[in-house]
């Protein structure tokens, strides 16, 4: 690329849709990466941009009050739009539509990430909650303070992470779950089951194969016709991509309602780009598009989307391709839990330790080679495996098994 080429590049207009962590670092890592353009930043929300983690753990307790990125948008020269809803995008005019008028862009990024799939019945009820935002835990806060019974509709990683805080914060919490272990739909059973018991070392009542059937002011009626008392309702029942406002847009959207990113996080209009919880893309690593609802994804994901807005001129390939190993954790019922990969790939289990104890990981094999695993207090495990999975190095088995033996050193 010429010199003028470059300049041309860098002067465009990027605007972002959405000021959650991916959003906040694809404008951080432009700036970073040298890109001296205008750049927008639009959020829904007026609160200064956030970072998520903390609304379930220290801001719920009442133990922070908030947590505002570190980042002087002012000094990077980021034009912040808070409190603006996006519309929708018309592609050939390349404007945004928003509440407060018409934007245009010479690149889009789309980073507008999830929003909490509601309790049918639920929506509108006094004292149903969700966990998303920072005014809901705001809403949330109190009814911890006054202890309230609470019921928690969900035994995901949001919903123990709750239910934990809930405890330290003395109220009775139970947890109803449909399935018949909890993280059902993240982790195998014999993995996911062992983890049913850390809610009763914890104080919490856990309900499996119990359905919601209706939520009346005071009360939450299972199906099964058992009434479970409730000061409040927290549902955490999961959570999908916030891409209605692109309906007509042109942009495609997966069967989860993804924007379906290539591996250069591009969508299928030009100019228009994709990152975080928002958009789906292919794993040259596992073979298949991955969907990564987790913070480590919005942290790396918009390093790739600045250095190809940056370098994608026109005819030329972008220079990066995003292939990253997933990664997250969850803090619940005294525990630290790690997991790294992609697990569904797999061929072969490893155990590393009893499940029953305080400490374990478990490893995932794919031709002797490891593809993820999950850690349970073990944070060296991950570490280790982590560079593991991203060496493909072939594990011996019989030692990784060994949780005497570093995992690094199970590696051929």
């Amino acid at each position: 690329m010429s010199e003028q080429q470059q300049t041309a590049q860098t002067q465009r207009r990027v605007v972002v849709v959405g000021a959650g962590m991916a959003g906040v670092q694809t404008a951080v890592a432009l700036r970073e990466q040298g890109f001296t353009g205008p750049i927008t930043l639009i959020g829904a929300e007026p609160h200064q941009p956030y970072d998520r983690p903390p609304l379930s753990k220290a801001i719920l307790l009442g133990k922070a009050e908030g947590s505002a990125f570190d980042v002087d948008f002012e000094a990077l020269g980021i034009e912040l739009r808070l409190g603006c809803e996006v519309t929708g995008v018309r592609a050939g005019a390349h404007e945004l539509d928003t509440a407060a008028g018409p934007v245009p862009y010479d690149v889009l990024v789309i980073a507008s990430g999830a929003e909490p799939i509601t309790l049918p019945g639920a929506v509108g009820v006094p004292g149903v909650h969700l966990l998303r935002t920072l005014d809901d835990a705001a809403r949330l806060r109190p009814v911890l303070t006054q202890q309230h019974d609470i019921v928690v509709v969900g035994a995901g990683w949001i919903g123990a992470e709750f239910a934990t805080a809930a405890r330290e914060a003395g109220c009775t919490v139970t947890v109803v779950e449909a399935a018949g272990r909890p993280l059902a739909g993240a982790l195998p059973a014999e993995v996911a089951g062992p983890m049913a018991d850390w809610y009763a070392e914890y104080g919490v009542e856990l309900l499996t194969h119990a359905r919601v059937a209706d939520i009346e002011p005071g009360a939450v009626i299972l199906a099964d016709g058992r009434q479970l008392p409730a000061g409040a309702v927290v549902v955490g029942i999961g959570a999908r991509p916030a891409t209605a406002w692109l309906a007509g847009s042109g942009i495609e959207l997966g069967p989860d309602g993804a924007i379906t990113a290539d591996a250069y996080l591009r969508t299928s209009l030009p100019d228009v780009y994709a990152v975080g919880d928002c958009a789906s893309f292919p794993s040259g690593r596992y073979g298949e598009r991955l969907l990564v609802h987790h913070w480590d994804n919005a942290l790396q994901g918009p390093r790739t989307v600045a250095a190809n807005v940056i370098g994608g001129a026109p005819g030329q390939e972008p220079p990066e391709v995003y292939d990253p190993v997933p990664y997250f954790w969850s803090e619940q019922f005294g525990r630290f839990v790690q997991y790294a990969g992609h697990h569904e790939a797999a061929d072969t289990m490893v155990w590393r330790g009893d499940p029953a104890g305080a400490t374990w990981s478990v490893l995932w094999l794919r031709d002797g080679s490891l593809v993820a695993l999950l850690a349970v207090g073990r944070a060296r495990d991950l570490a280790q495996g982590r560079k593991l999975i991203l060496s493909g190095n072939r594990l011996d088995p019989a030692r990784a098994a060994d949780p005497s033996v570093p995992l690094k050193a199970a590696a051929d």
